[in-house]
């Protein structure tokens, strides 16, 4: 378990090393053609150091490296602006957001996909502002107002990357307490069910519901979000939330554990189709 950083640093340092390896060269080799001493090279590639975007840039024009899509993913992971040189808006939210949100974020805003295991509330992705509001109020005792609103200024702002080109392919499986706990009153919970029936209808959502008639199932234990980035499986992580932190798992053993379980709760779940049925059902008071 790791802190998403260090999770950074451990998978680019891996996927160059992957990326060094596969063209034949040595580390000391490398070294010598950007000019940098071999324990450098050792350095970053075991994730003992961070790595800065440019330097990145050279290692990647010495493995020859021209996938547009991949060495803008690795130059992200170090730190690096997006392909349009658009800074991370996030950066302009630091001094309110502590650096485990931040970092989810920055994975979030990168990943190809995401899968994602929800037994208390709504997925950020799918909130409406006043739900997101109830939720952020109950989350954070004695929370300034002012502080709030940017709070929930911030998760609209994530919800960005369903509208993104490409967007993020979302896959929920959405527990039934997460629908018939009342979060904000009952106006906001009939809004915010017919906004989970709207964003069910996008061709990148997926969206299922496991009914409390199932009984107990593989993801009792709690919450969990998958990320999956394009061109490389070796960068997917998982990611615990709880309550004073997060916890990043990196391990293939982990991954594919995670991976079979919610594979697991999608069968076990309504069908997409019956889902929006159910929810339907339960805004209609069923």
């Amino acid at each position: 378990m790791q802190n998403g950083p260090a999770v950074r640093r451990r998978k680019l340092g891996a996927e160059l090393r992957a990326l060094r390896t596969g063209t034949g060269l040595t580390s000391g080799e490398a070294a010598r053609l950007v000019g940098w001493h071999q324990s450098k090279v050792s350095r970053v590639e075991t994730g003992a150091s961070g790595v800065k975007p440019t330097d990145v840039r050279l290692l990647l024009d010495a493995y020859g490296v021209t996938d547009i899509q991949l060495r803008e993913l690795l130059l992200i992971l170090a730190g690096s602006e997006d392909a349009g040189g658009r800074h991370h808006w996030w950066h302009a939210y630091r001094g309110v957001l502590p650096p485990t949100y931040r970092d989810f974020i920055s994975l979030e805003s990168q990943a190809s996909r995401m899968r994602t295991l929800e037994t208390a509330v709504v997925p950020g992705l799918l909130q409406t502002p006043e739900y997101a509001r109830a939720v952020t109020r109950a989350a954070v005792e004695g929370l300034a107002e002012d502080r709030l609103d940017t709070l929930v200024e911030v998760r609209l702002a994530r919800q960005d990357v369903l509208r993104s080109q490409p967007p993020l392919e979302l896959s929920a499986v959405l527990d039934e307490a997460v629908l018939r706990r009342e979060v904000g009153g009952p106006d906001v919970m009939a809004r915010q069910l017919e906004r989970l029936m709207e964003a069910a209808r996008l061709p990148q959502v997926r969206l299922q519901v496991l009914p409390l008639a199932a009984g107990a199932h593989i993801g009792i234990t709690g919450p969990f979000v998958i990320f999956s980035f394009p061109n490389t499986s070796d960068l997917d992580v998982v990611v615990l939330d709880h309550l004073t932190s997060s916890l990043y798992l990196e391990r293939k053993e982990d991954l594919q554990a995670y991976t079979e379980a919610f594979n697991t709760l999608q069968f076990h779940a309504l069908s997409p189709e019956d889902s929006l049925d159910y929810i339907a059902g339960i805004g209609d008071g069923a």
